[in-house]
């Protein structure tokens, strides 16, 4: 394990702050490259206590960051968990010290294909392969900068799950308690199909160029608005899609007067008129090519479809969990056909054999993949309830 000299620094000093930490020594990659300087950039929400056990680190999924709990800097919404992140909500920053990374690969800070690489220039496509192990090692060397030898709890949803799922199994003393939400042990061959496609939408954009798109002072923007569009797609359900549009129209007036809609895709509709849901998936993809790199998603999603925990083990996914301590609590949300409920029940059943203290919860929602960003009453109870347990246990001071 790679550890750095830690530095500590007063409790103030480590609590509500974004920051960026900087290795020099950089970072051996499993694919055996090193990269070096190392840029991780954070930030942190309450107070870490004097005996920093009450660290609660939270994994983002494919197109977050560390903006978790607070207001955007390039879209000024919303971070993209405030409603679970904060004073005297299910995850209390009165309570713990909660920290979001941008994990290795991103845009936001932290180092990845947009960061400057050997030849003096961004690295691009030239950017090398990376993990969901590599993502974990890369926040552990902050953790240990912090001198925070061990989470009270790692909590993500989606690829934030996967690196939950992976932070225990590299780092098992590390972790007291485990919540991967919308999750999977490895990526489906369906998964990895969806992300070709994707891929493959942000490689036709004739402003790819290659991937050296910022030298023409371009961005691949259709290709990479259509790649958000699909997944987006995949986020949702079909009720969800009925229930929010179902065949409504709405009228184009830029279609009507003849030309195109602006922004990064689309072209005339016919008559005039497009669907409600086809505003809706243009509108998410124009957004995101404002917020996003294309060469980072695709350095994120291989390093999801490269994910298999029991792949060192000869299939066995019990295998790098047996003799964890670390209590687990998996969920899933019934309409999930992204990461299905059978995987979050495979990974379950897994950890039994293993004989980990496990609990699952599956949670009715016609929401799909999403349920777990969005106002669901019964997801904030279980976090609630799952945090609160493992505090008591962990003998951390009750709420006031």
């Amino acid at each position: 394990m790679q550890h750095v000299t830690l530095t500590r620094f007063p409790y103030e000093e480590a609590s509500n702050r974004p920051g960026t930490l900087r290795l020099e020594q950089g970072l051996l990659l499993e694919c055996g490259q090193h990269l070096a300087p190392l840029d991780i950039a954070y930030r942190t929400y309450g107070t870490l206590s004097a005996a920093r056990d009450n660290a609660i680190l939270v994994c983002h999924a494919l197109t977050g960051d560390q903006y978790l709990g607070d207001t955007h800097p390039l879209t000024g919404k919303p971070g993209w968990w405030s409603r679970m992140v904060g004073p005297g909500l299910p995850i209390d920053t009165d309570r713990f010290h909660v920290i979001c990374i941008n994990v290795l690969g991103g845009c936001m800070g932290s180092t990845g294909p947009r960061s400057i690489g050997p030849r003096g220039e961004p690295w691009g496509t030239e950017f090398p392969p990376i993990t969901i192990r590599d993502m974990v090692r890369a926040q552990a060397l902050l953790l240990d900068h912090f001198g925070i030898e061990r989470l009270f709890a790692a909590i993500g949803g989606s690829m934030g799950g996967m690196q939950v799922l992976e932070w225990v199994a590299t780092y098992p003393e590390r972790v007291f308690a485990a919540m991967p939400i919308a999750t999977a042990p490895f990526h489906s061959a369906q998964n990895i199909a969806f992300n070709e496609v994707s891929r493959q939408a942000i490689f036709a954009d004739p402003e790819w160029h290659a991937g050296r798109y910022w030298a023409h002072d371009a961005i691949p923007a259709r290709g990479l608005a259509v790649a958000r569009m699909m997944a987006h797609i995949t986020y949702l359900s079909e009720e969800a899609l009925t229930r929010k549009f179902g065949r409504r129209v709405r009228r184009d007036p830029k279609a009507s007067a003849g030309s195109t809609p602006g922004g990064a895709i689309g072209t005339a509709s016919l008559f005039g008129e497009m669907f409600e849901v086809e505003s809706y998936l243009r509108h998410q993809g124009s957004s995101f090519v404002r917020r996003f790199d294309a060469n980072s998603y695709l350095t994120i999603t291989r390093a999801m479809d490269y994910f298999d925990l029991s792949a060192e083990h000869e299939g066995d996914l019990s295998a790098p969990f047996r003799g964890v301590a670390t209590r687990f609590c998996v969920v899933s949300f019934s309409s999930d056909w992204l990461f299905p409920t059978s995987q979050s029940r495979l990974m379950a059943r897994a950890l039994n054999r293993a004989g980990v203290n496990v609990s699952f919860v599956e949670i009715e929602s016609d929401r799909g993949h999403d349920a777990f960003l969005l106002d669901e009453p019964d997801l904030d109870r279980t976090v609630r309830g799952f945090i609160n347990g493992a505090a008591e246990h962990a003998g951390l001071k009750a709420a006031h």
